[in-house]
């Protein structure tokens, strides 16, 4: 009778564990992977916020390391520390903030090392920074594998990275489709945003700069001039928090239409709030593979998102989808002119948006994908 093998110790090393799409996509991992096959921590290089409180798994491990402002270098020290006492079969990294992560994790015992983009920083939008390239190059000999998470991403790292592309893996990301779904729209709204037969934009994501937020702001301040009678219409919801969003509120307000904006803060009940939507946009300089545009897509709203990153393969424009140029507010403007316009076209918009997703972009398919990179991972470093 053959011995079970122990669990496999994985430990994610993050920046800060927060709201947001990497996070979401560590979520569903240690919620999904089979529970008698994995052991999970989390380190955070700052701290695990209350984000940690949506992993429905019972047994994870949550660790701080609480790195200060600027360069902490015992940061380094106290990560090294952690992972001797964890002894991780795998570590985790994500994104350029953790990737040092990997030599202390050598002289902590050598586990697998998987490294993963999800997008790019608004420091640097279009992965051109030089230090940040050299340092990717520098430590991809301490990394077994790299993944990520769009084409634009993967086409990067091998060209202009230099990584080589066998060890190189694309993982799409994928969301819940039965948790994201259309139906009745919920009574979440404020009086004034369900009054006139109102036409509701949204968007999701962290306010800063490289979500560009501003964007659409003005986009709808153009619309006022553009398409007077819709812009009647139009109601503004940023569904999300962070450090634009006085910013944002005094541009709402310089540009005439603070009385049309609602910005929620962070909320729990963000599928309920997608069904509150006529439309959804994406306004960002750069993406991986967005998952509030799955979402969106998922709840079957009609989408309008920047030409950027990943996002070009996740919507056919014009069929399931609009696509505009980044930082052009006319442009924005006039897509949102369209759906209003059109509305029965619109509809059928994200009646095809949903398919596509239900198709190509499930979670369980993410996680599958994920298990055989993990198991692989460990066999080759066994060998």
């Amino acid at each position: 009778m053959s011995t079970p093998r122990p669990p496999m110790r994985i430990v994610y090393l993050l920046y800060r564990l927060d709201v947001g799409g990497l996070e979401t996509v560590i979520v569903n991992l240690i919620d999904r992977l089979p529970r008698d096959s994995f052991e999970h921590h989390v380190i955070a290089l700052t701290q695990c916020g209350t984000f940690k409180n949506r992993i429905r798994h019972p047994r994870v491990q949550f660790y701080d390391l609480n790195k200060k402002e600027g360069k902490d270098p015992w940061v380094w020290f106290r990560l090294w520390k952690r992972l001797r006492q964890i002894q991780p079969d795998l570590l985790h990294t994500f994104n350029i903030g953790t990737l040092e992560g990997v030599i202390p994790a050598f002289f902590a015992g050598r586990p697998v090392t998987i490294h993963a983009e999800h997008g790019r920083d608004s420091y640097d939008p279009k992965g051109e920074h030089r230090t940040y390239l050299l340092l990717r190059r520098l430590l991809s000999p301490w990394v077994d594998r790299f993944v990520c998470v769009s084409k634009d991403l993967h086409t990067w790292m091998v060209n202009r990275v230099g990584i080589p592309e066998a060890k190189v893996r694309l993982i799409i990301n994928g969301i819940d489709t039965q948790h994201f779904h259309p139906g009745p729209n919920p009574p979440l709204l404020p009086p004034e945003f369900t009054s006139e037969h109102p036409f509701i934009i949204g968007t999701v994501g962290r306010l800063w700069p490289i979500k560009d937020q501003g964007n659409l702001i003005r986009a709808l301040a153009h619309l006022r001039h553009q398409h007077p009678m819709g812009f009647q219409r139009c109601r503004l919801i940023l569904i999300g928090d962070g450090p634009n969003r006085q910013e944002l509120e005094l541009l709402a307000q310089q540009s005439g239409i603070a009385d049309r904006l609602w910005i929620t803060g962070w909320r729990d009940d963000v599928a309920s709030l997608l069904r509150c939507l006529d439309l959804f946009v994406l306004p960002s300089l750069a993406e991986g593979t967005p998952l509030t545009l799955l979402e969106a897509m998922a709840t079957r709203l009609p989408v309008i998102a920047t030409r950027v990153g990943g996002v070009a393969d996740l919507i056919q424009d014009t069929t399931t989808g609009t696509l505009v140029p980044p930082s052009n507010p006319e442009a924005l403007a006039a897509a949102i002119a369209q759906h209003l316009d059109h509305p029965s076209w619109s509809q059928e918009m994200g009646i095809r948006g949903r398919a596509w997703v239900e198709t190509h972009h499930s979670v369980d398919s993410m996680v599958e994908r994920y298990l055989i990179l993990f198991r692989n991972a460990l066999l080759q470093k066994t060998l």
